[in-house]
């Protein structure tokens, strides 16, 4: 069944462990999504990604000038969504939870954040793609970073295809 739209399910989940492996690779491409009381969708891309040890919470970085429409959003209280995309294999997945913690990016965040640029602009440059405008479109500043922390409340595939919005049940 496909996802027509954002519901609140009550209980958080638990990733398995090959979904938190692929939403925290270095190799992969997020986007951030949120809205407003009006409904009006804000998106912009997240810098990289960790899972908790317990693979029950999701944090995101987040250059928050350039995703600042989406960190308000988010600070409002505002339902979020996430969606990470392997370019070389499309291969993609989308978690959601109902609300996010937005909070600053620590030291270790910042250098991930960094390794985590490197590694996508690596993969899709090597994808045949000019380096420079991979560059450009990953660019974020370390001293706006934010950590955008939330706790799954839903996953699907989205991989294009058949498969595409069917619910991850359980995490994975």
């Amino acid at each position: 069944q496909r996802d027509r739209g954002y519901h609140r399910p009550t209980m958080s989940l638990v990733l398995e462990e090959r979904v938190a492996a692929f939403v925290s690779a270095p190799a992969v491409s997020i986007a951030v999504a949120s809205r407003d009381a009006h409904h009006q969708a804000a998106l912009f891309k997240a810098v990289a990604c960790r899972v908790s040890v317990a693979r029950d919470r999701v944090t995101l970085l987040v250059d928050q000038q350039l995703a600042s429409e989406v960190v308000r959003c988010l600070r409002a209280g505002f339902p979020i969504a996430a969606v990470f995309s392997e370019p070389a294999t499309h291969r993609t997945l989308q978690l959601k939870g109902s609300r996010a913690e937005v909070s600053p990016a620590t030291p270790a965040d910042i250098e991930l954040a960094r390794e985590h640029g490197i590694a996508i602009v690596e993969h899709i440059a090597s994808l045949d793609y000019p380096r420079d405008a991979v560059q450009c479109y990953f660019h974020h500043s370390p001293e706006n970073l934010v950590a955008v922390q939330f706790a799954p409340t839903a996953a699907f595939e989205q991989t294009p295809g058949p498969s595409a919005g069917t619910a991850l049940e359980g995490g994975g």
